[in-house]
């Protein structure tokens, strides 16, 4: 008997009849498919909720830098005059301000607690540069402050930026293998739980056969019945998967990975291939799941 890919997808009246409706084999498929697709597309938000957040922190790290100055007394304000004077005649950068003390002292105050001796205290100037998308010349800019500001040091923020896209590349990694260990942990339900429908269904299948079908009709039969509980655990875990990450914040108002873990845009579509896959993985695994036991059992 032919693969028909319509009878296959809208049934046959005749092969419907064949495998029992219920049974434990059917309540494992359905639910273990709707699990497995439920943890897939929240490990394919992660993924993609990762990767987001790491191109936004890798781009605000890398349209900004920062100019230390430490130096006492003029010689500092010196300087400081000296570094504006050149970040702004500097092609590529867009803005230099010098950070507000109290701006530092709330930026310190997280680690040294809220009663600083501002007073006392050897902080440093320090100047926020902002940088266009295209950049300043570094190694050029770099000189002229060391020729202009001896004490001032540049810091283009590039060994912040290395750890972020190394940390986001590393989970991607971890979450393409959570992937992977999903659909091998649904082909091999799906294995078991053909070998228990065709076992436990042992009569109905010798009761074919005195009839004269055929192994490639019975095992149609079974593999759509099969493939369908999957398909629709699948979509069901999908949805519920959905329904939980919508009630996550949509925008990141922090730009943290949890006020982050969402979909936009086009993400919407990945989600819809999952049971789309599952359906596929326990067609095959099926398929060849029942060939297999019906070859060695007579």
């Amino acid at each position: 008997m032919s693969f028909n890919p319509l009878s296959f997808l809208f049934g046959d009246a005749a092969s419907d009849q064949v495998v029992p409706p219920k049974g434990n084999a059917a309540w494992l498929t359905a639910f273990a498919s709707a699990a497995m697709a439920f943890i897939a597309v929240f490990a394919l938000t992660l993924s993609l909720a990762v990767g987001r957040l790491a191109d936004y922190w890798s781009l605000d790290l890398a349209r900004t830098a920062t100019v230390q100055i430490v130096a006492e007394g003029e010689d500092r304000m010196t300087q400081s005059e000296a570094v504006l004077r050149v970040l702004h005649t500097t092609p590529g950068v867009e803005s230099a301000v010098i950070i507000d003390k109290s701006e530092q002292l709330a930026l310190l105050e997280p680690w040294l607690g809220s009663n600083l001796p501002a007073n006392t205290l050897p902080i440093p100037t320090m100047i926020d540069v902002r940088i266009s998308a295209d950049g300043p010349d570094l190694e050029s800019l770099k000189l002229r402050l060391e020729a202009e500001a001896p004490s001032a040091s540049f810091d283009d923020h590039s060994t912040w930026r290395a750890p972020v896209l190394a940390a986001s590349q590393r989970l991607r990694l971890f979450v393409g293998l959570s992937l992977a260990l999903t659909a091998i942990i649904t082909i091999i339900i799906v294995v078991l739980s053909a070998h228990n429908a065709l076992a436990s269904n042992q009569n109905i299948i010798r009761t074919l056969r005195l009839l004269g079908a055929r192994d490639s009709y019975i095992a149609h039969a079974f593999v759509r019945r099969i493939t369908m509980r999957a398909t629709l655990g699948a979509a069901l875990g999908m949805a519920l998967a959905m329904v939980a990450v919508i009630s996550f914040p949509g925008q990141p108002e922090s730009n943290g990975l949890l006020s982050g873990l969402s979909l936009s845009g086009t993400d919407w579509i990945y989600p819809v291939f999952v049971p789309i896959l599952v359906g596929i993985s326990a067609f095959a695994a099926s398929r060849l799941a029942a060939r297999h036991h019906l070859h060695t059992v007579t």
